[in-house]
């Protein structure tokens, strides 16, 4: 399996990009993923990398993008914090990433059972994650239902995932507000910024 190349890349629009992400995911769901020699991408990228997507995703170990949309070394870019949220750093990397790199596709993942979403249903409070949980916590008070404050916790798995589910939505506002690098680059039909959960029970991604 050959690496991206400069020449590949450039071939590709942000609707080929998603359409190579979500062929990676059934390959991945359906046990058919290819036959890469890692080793020999290392060599091939040793001179310059090309990526086609930058993914956001959260930290849980169950969560591996270049695994579940099958995908090799130099294809894409990976972005990792628990409850996959923007700062300056992350939008900086995204700038970057599509920008000056050329990637064509920003996708922010969710995911089923995300711990970092339930700690932030559970107003969850111990030292430098507390900040981090506040910056999930706009996405709790997004979800209005149930309005028993008794079902609003990580023990309702519903209200868990549609928090993380909304999370993923208001991070997508977020990079449009906050990047006006990104912003432009999707007017111009350069880039997509889009959304998707992963179920860790079925290993499917959903694109929304």
């Amino acid at each position: 399996m050959k690496v991206q190349t400069k020449e590949t890349q450039d071939q590709m629009s942000s609707a080929s990009a998603l359409k190579e992400l979500k062929d990676g995911n059934q390959r991945f769901v359906e046990k058919k993923q290819l036959n890469r020699d890692l080793m020999q991408q290392v060599s091939e990228t040793s001179t310059g990398q090309y990526p086609f997507a930058i993914i956001l995703s959260c930290i849980d170990s169950r969560v591996s993008s270049e695994l579940i949309f099958d995908q090799g070394i130099g294809d894409i870019f990976s972005v990792r914090i628990a409850g996959n949220f923007v700062n300056e750093d992350i939008l900086g990397s995204m700038e970057f990433a599509c920008k000056l790199a050329g990637t064509k596709l920003v996708l922010v993942l969710g995911h089923t059972a995300c711990g970092a979403v339930k700690g932030a249903c559970d107003r969850a409070r111990l030292g430098n994650l507390t900040t981090l949980i506040n910056k999930i916590e706009p996405s709790v008070e997004a979800v209005k239902e149930p309005e028993d404050l008794s079902l609003r916790n990580s023990s309702n798995i519903d209200f868990v995932n549609e928090v993380a589910a909304v999370n993923v939505k208001m991070t997508i506002e977020n990079i449009r507000a906050k990047s006006q690098v990104l912003n432009e680059l999707e007017d111009v039909g350069e880039i997509q910024i889009i959304g998707g959960m992963y179920d860790i029970k079925t290993g499917a991604v959903e694109i929304y």
